[in-house]
């Protein structure tokens, strides 16, 4: 078994810069686990501590069933590729992959036959006589790889292993990773800041903020459900709308539109209530024309993505004299006196509006989320609902 639990992890580094706030997370055997947030939130920490490269402050790391919180990283059985691959360039490939063996003081006929092996699971075996200067980054993020695996460890680390390669062979290199892994069935430990691997890859995603872990959850569970407006706002390619709301008897009073509460969030929040209304890009349709109670603004920006456009609007977000629902005149969604407020909707392609055309966004039911001081209230979604997709016209 090779399980990964924390308890309690802190790591102060001098100066009282706290890298760790006492985390507490459980990995499981054989499972592909990212850990995912903004530069300096202490992912790539956690990951060393985990190895033995950095010393705990204060509580525990287990692998499997042993405490490995006092032992150095040779004593833990695990394997790191680092970001920039740390291959030795005076040797050659055979011999990188070889090395932790050597180390190990493995005999010479075993640690040739191991490298052998290795070399032709990740389809090697052309270049072990060539040094890593004479590689490309995909191949060489590959020996780095096959170093790690031949010794056959009970945890895979890997900080930001791809973020060297280009767009297309990160692709290519991305799947290569997820086959490999179920493969091995080995406990592995990705490092990411971008989002759209960490999605891909992961069984589960640990999304950090400041030394804290946010949110624990599968791909589906974190893009679906954000458990705050951190995390709602960080995760996806285009972030989470997030727009001020207020409630009025069974709507939402958001911008000038009314929209209606969702169904399980009767009883869990009081009229005149202050939220703030979260929904995915993704889960907004656009219309040209007038639709009642949607969302309407001034098409200020088109972001071409390919196969679908990002329509950013302003909407007003005040809702003076818009209805006699008993809405005051501050309205609702005014954010620290903002007259507008902006709003992102994924368009397919040969639907996407002009700057300053008037365009009108209807939620989709079931998607929306509503937050309450940064937390989630409640949701409508549900794991029955179907993967996103982009927006489709809608029809008045």
């Amino acid at each position: 078994m090779s399980a990964i639990t924390m308890r309690e992890l802190t790591k102060v580094y001098p100066g009282g810069v706290r890298a760790l706030d006492a985390l507490d997370l459980e990995i499981a055997d054989g499972e592909f686990f990212a850990l995912l947030g903004p530069s300096g939130c202490g992912k790539t920490t956690l990951l060393r501590t985990i190895a033995g490269l950095e010393v705990a402050s204060g509580g525990s790391v287990r692998i499997g069933e042993r405490d490995v919180t006092g032992l150095p990283p040779g004593k833990r059985d695990v394997a790191m590729v680092f970001q920039d691959y740390a291959l030795f360039p005076h040797m050659t490939v055979r011999d990188n992959i070889a090395y932790p063996l050597r180390i190990k003081k493995v005999d010479r006929r075993s640690r040739g036959s191991k490298t052998a092996d290795t070399a032709e699971e990740l389809d090697l075996s052309g270049l072990l006589e060539r040094r890593p200067g004479q590689l490309s980054g995909g191949q060489q993020q590959r020996v780095a790889l096959a170093r790690a695996m031949a010794c056959h460890p009970q945890v895979f680390l890997l900080d930001e292993p791809l973020s060297n390669l280009d767009a297309r062979l990160r692709l290519e290199a991305r799947t290569f990773l997820k086959r490999l892994q179920r493969e091995l069935g080995v406990t592995t430990v990705f490092v990411t800041h971008d989002q759209a691997e960490a999605l891909a890859l992961a069984d589960r995603i640990a999304v950090m903020e400041g030394g804290r872990i946010r949110q624990v959850g599968t791909p589906t569970e974190v893009f679906r459900r954000p458990a705050n407006t951190f995390v709602a706002g960080f995760i996806g390619s285009t972030p989470m709308n997030l727009v001020d709301a207020r409630v009025h008897g069974d709507e939402l009073a958001v911008g000038r539109a009314r929209l209606p509460l969702p169904d399980d969030s009767h009883g869990r929040v009081t009229d005149g209530e202050r939220l703030v209304y979260g929904i995915r890009p993704e889960y907004l349709d656009y219309s040209p024309t007038v639709v009642p109670g949607a969302l309407t603004g001034e098409v200020v920006v088109v972001e071409n993505l390919g196969s679908v456009s990002l329509v950013s609007l302003d909407v007003p977000a005040d809702d003076t004299g818009a209805d006699d629902s008993g809405a005051d005149d501050s309205g609702a969604g005014d954010a620290a006196g903002a007259e507008r407020t902006s709003v992102q909707v994924v368009v397919p392609e040969g639907g996407e509006p002009e700057p300053g055309d008037t365009g009108w966004v209807v939620p989709r039911p079931g998607r929306s989320l509503l937050y309450r001081d940064g937390t989630l209230v409640t949701a409508t979604a549900t794991a029955e609902v179907p993967a996103p997709r982009a927006g489709t016209a809608v029809r008045s």
